[in-house]
């Protein structure tokens, strides 16, 4: 069917869905959005069931723009928006989007800007024919999200990607031959290991990947199979979905844009957000030691243009018959486990990503309830028979008697981690214990992205926990805000820190200690015992981190590119309870309370023994067929 059909096809259906004496005056897709233009916006604005019976009449997500005839001018918008939105609301930014008809509004209290059941909105839509959406400033102002959003806004960029968004949904509602469809699944990396996740979701009509990461800790075998044949060429790829934005899953999608590829890539609006400055963050940490980059920053420039941010529980269609849900996965802000519903009630596919079965001080459990599940691909980084975590109250505790012991005698506590996730997650714990004098009050130092990762957190609260987001909606509570923190934003301002006598607490990155700014407080505070180097996240085989665990205590560190000695005398101690992964036995509840249970379950994301612990266990319990695949293993599920 040609495009031209398609429209008319779509339009004869929605004039059976709306009442007479609408006019539908334009037709077109935003990437999987059918945008309906209308002279008549009232009867929508007034008729809230109404677009909600047209989008399930289409079986596709709607959007209702107004005719430009309807459309005010922008000085005149403004002022609208501004006698109806309440001052309370404190609007920092209003910016017009000619191109889609939309205004985007910008309040640091973005509730109060929308009004109760939508209020403010439909009246000024109804007023001034413009769609607006509503975004939340940052309370701590974030580079990434202000940059971002720029990026987005500039005229250019907005005729560019109005063009690749008009493209998205014409690949999206191509016609597919009417002939028998299956359902493959290719594991492209991450499997019977922890690094360089990366599958492919293969159907007859349509190619999906998901995720594509990088093996920061490895030298040897440190990106995914992209080259197959069954990859390439790039352009064949329908749409690539990011689970979460950590760099072992999201750190090679820039590559793509490098390397030919021109789709759209899907993920949630924090997920975008946070590979951005992660994969940033990559490409100086590559340079600064001597390193050729993969890609170039222009090409993460090209990953957020083609960005489609989706929010949890949104489904969408992706692919002529492919159709993704993200659902909630507990691991960091954003983090999702992708549901692929294939063909007209075909095949159902759940890629966990990396999940957390329990509730956190910052995020809910992991979703285990979907509508079908078939087949699951689960993670199993704690899978192992004795992978047993603490539970996040003993960890806290443990990281207080830390704190305790070292202020008392003097020392400095130096926690390495990864800028999203611990990081905050630590921050909320050491806020709490200093508040309520559990623990001696003293500096606590954010040195590297930390500050920046946390910047994006107060972006979104609305994917923090239930309990956090009344502590910050209601009772105006927002512990990432507390003076306790204090931001490294200079060589000078460490270099203090660094001979500073009194005690503190500093947290930095990287997690594993394979560079950043952490290893300058490891250098000058090693070999001081009265100092403590506390581990609370994952360290991979073959980084300095595990070697330390192992108990290794003569380290050879670069030192502007000369090798440097320290001897590691501070007390190195490990809180597993932080970890944003499940252990083995939340693992098994995950499966144990899964509605529906699914046929079977593929393992990855794990050493070799821990995968066959868990495929082996869940087997035997459940019935279930399990199996652990090999890199570069294709497995027909239908």
């Amino acid at each position: 069917m040609s495009y031209e059909n398609l429209i008319k096809r779509i339009r004869t259906e929605i004039e059976t869905l709306v009442p007479e004496g609408i006019e539908i005056t334009g037709i077109d897709f935003e990437g999987p959005v059918v945008v309906i233009q209308t002279k008549n916006l009232d009867e929508f604005v007034f008729d809230s069931n109404l677009v909600r019976k047209i989008a399930q009449g289409l079986k596709r997500r709607v959007a209702i723009r107004p005719h430009n005839s309807l459309v005010r001018d922008v000085n005149e918008a403004s002022e609208i928006i501004k006698r109806t939105i309440p001052p309370e609301a404190r609007i920092t930014d209003v910016s017009f989007n000619h191109d889609s008809n939309e205004v985007t509004i910008e309040a640091l209290s973005p509730g109060l800007a929308i009004g109760k059941h939508g209020s403010n909105l439909n009246e000024i839509k109804r007023k001034t024919g413009w769609a607006p959406l509503v975004v939340r400033t940052p309370p701590i102002e974030s580079r990434s999200v202000k940059d971002i959003r720029s990026y987005l806004k500039d005229p250019e960029i907005t005729e560019k990607r109005k063009e690749f968004l008009k493209r998205v949904g014409r690949r999206i509602f191509r016609d597919t031959p009417d002939e028998e469809n299956w359902v493959r699944t290719t594991s492209l990396g991450g499997y019977r290991e922890v690094g360089r996740s990366c599958h492919m979701l293969t159907t007859r009509n349509s190619k999906v990947i998901v995720d594509v990461g990088v093996n920061v800790g490895s030298n040897d075998g440190h990106a995914p199979y992209l080259q197959l044949s069954e990859v390439q060429p790039f352009e064949s790829i329908d749409a690539v979905v990011i689970t979460h934005a950590h760099l072992d899953h999201s750190g090679l999608v820039p590559l793509l844009f490098k390397y030919g590829y021109d789709g759209p890539i899907y993920c949630t609006p924090p997920t975008r957000d946070l590979m951005a400055l992660l994969q940033l963050d990559y490409i100086k940490v590559a340079v600064a030691e001597g390193k050729r980059p993969p890609y170039e920053s222009k090409h993460v420039q090209d990953e957020i243009l083609h960005t489609i941010a989706i929010r949890y529980n949104e489904t969408t269609d992706i692919a002529p018959d492919v159709r993704l849900t993200l659902h909630n996965a507990g691991h960091i802000l954003g983090s999702s486990s992708p549901h692929f519903h294939i063909g007209d009630g075909l095949y159902n596919i759940v890629y966990s990503g990396d999940i957390k079965f329990e509730r956190t001080w910052l995020f809910n459990s992991a979703t285990n309830k979907f509508p079908r599940i078939e087949s699951l691909i689960m993670e199993s980084t704690y899978g192992g028979k004795r992978d047993f975590q603490p539970t996040r109250k003993e960890a806290a505790t443990q990281l207080k008697m830390i704190m305790k012991r070292t202020l008392s005698r003097g020392g400095k506590i130096v926690i390495p981690v990864f800028a999203v996730g611990r990081s905050q997650e630590v921050m909320i714990v050491l806020e709490k214990h200093m508040k309520t004098g559990q623990v001696p009050r003293c500096p606590i130092y954010l040195d590297g992205m930390i500050w920046e990762a946390t910047a994006i957190h107060t972006a979104y609260p609305e994917y923090l926990n239930n309990q956090l987001r009344t502590q910050i909606f209601q009772r105006n509570e927002n512990p990432f805000l507390s003076d306790y923190f204090q931001k490294i934003d200079s060589r000078e301002m460490r270099s203090r820190v660094l001979f500073d006598p009194d005690p503190c607490i500093v947290l930095a990155t990287s997690g594993m200690l394979n560079g950043g700014p952490v290893m300058e407080y490891l250098k000058n505070w090693g070999a001081d015992p009265r100092n403590s180097l506390v581990f609370v996240g994952y360290q991979a085989e073959g980084t300095l981190g595990r070697k330390i665990q192992k108990g290794l205590t003569e380290l050879v560190i670069s030192d502007k590119g000369q090798p440097m000695s320290v001897s590691l005398k501070c007390s190195a101690e490990t809180i597993d309870g932080f970890s944003g992964h499940s252990d083995r036995k939340q693992l098994i509840n995950y499966i144990s309370t899964m509605e529906p249970k699914p046929d079977r379950i593929i393992i990855n994301h794990g050493d070799e023994g821990k995968e066959q612990d868990l495929a082996s266990s869940l087997h035997r319990k459940y019935g279930i067929s399990t199996s652990m695949p090999m890199n570069l293993e294709t497995i027909r599920l239908k």
